[in-house]
């Protein structure tokens, strides 16, 4: 190798180590960081909450997953009489998913009676599929189609950090929240609680975990956000989300069951 050759490699070498070093210590890219670790941290998580809702219905129940992925990450530790896997397995091959199918198409069986081995009610549903707001929507609309009168829908990656964690593009990663993507769920997470006849709360824990129940109750909360913009979540996070503990969840459920 001539000199200039080792000369252009230890320049291109010094670059890219300036250009790291400056992603690592970038302001922007260290608050991301903590606040990923901020949110690892709290807890329960989605599985004990789902397992909670399940166990407050004190009976046999049905459940089904929309994006299971791993069934190791949550749904093998579901606690549910009997259990159902809506997965196209393009993410995590799965052999045991029991409908390996986009959650559109295994709605669209289920409704035309073209789905043999699924009941035509659940307890919970857990949505966790798709992150892009339009499909979250009609997951919401499709699972509450298929809820039973005092069930649960529940949805994961509801309250995002920050906008870099609500990205529209999961295979950007080269921004504060890394790998991790929330998407844009939380958009249709407000669309429901604006639109559908629901009562919503959000779990302040394991990035959102969304609640919708089924409720005639006429909305009495403005619309504080009408073009879904992240910077106007960000500053009233906890009205539009009607963001809640999981302690106060649970006092708000108990109420209900008095």
């Amino acid at each position: 190798m001539s000199i200039n050759r080792i000369i252009q490699f230890l320049k291109e070498i010094r670059r890219r180590y300036i250009a790291g070093t400056s992603y690592r210590t970038n302001p922007y890219i260290q608050d991301g960081w903590a606040q990923e670790q901020a949110e690892l941290k709290k807890r329960p998580r989605r599985t004990e909450i789902i397992n909670y809702l399940l166990d407050s219905l004190n009976r046999e129940t049905e459940y089904l997953e929309i994006g299971v992925r791993n069934p190791g990450d949550n749904f093998n530790h579901i606690r549910a009489t009997r259990k159902y896997s809506v997965d196209p397995g393009l993410e995590y091959d799965n052999p045991e998913i029991d409908f390996k199918l986009t959650s559109d198409e295994f709605f669209a069986k289920l409704r035309s009676e073209a789905l043999s081995g699924a009941p035509s009610k659940f307890d919970v549903v857990f949505i966790d599929g798709l992150h892009l707001a339009d499909q979250a929507f009609r997951d919401i609309v499709n699972s509450l189609d298929f809820l039973k009168d005092d069930g649960f829908v529940v949805m994961h990656d509801c309250n995002p950090p920050s906008e870099f964690y609500a990205r529209e593009t999961y295979g950007f990663h080269l921004s504060p929240a890394g790998h991790v993507w929330n998407g844009t769920t939380w958009k249709a997470y407000c669309k429901a609680r604006l639109e559908l006849q629901v009562k919503a709360h959000c779990i302040d824990s394991d990035w959102g975990v969304g609640i919708l129940q089924i409720s005639a109750e006429k909305k009495s909360f403005p619309n504080l956000n009408p073009f879904y913009e992240f910077h106007v979540l960000a500053q009233h996070r906890r009205e539009l989300l009607n963001l809640v503990s999981f302690e106060e969840f649970k006092q708000q459920l108990l109420s209900l069951h008095r």
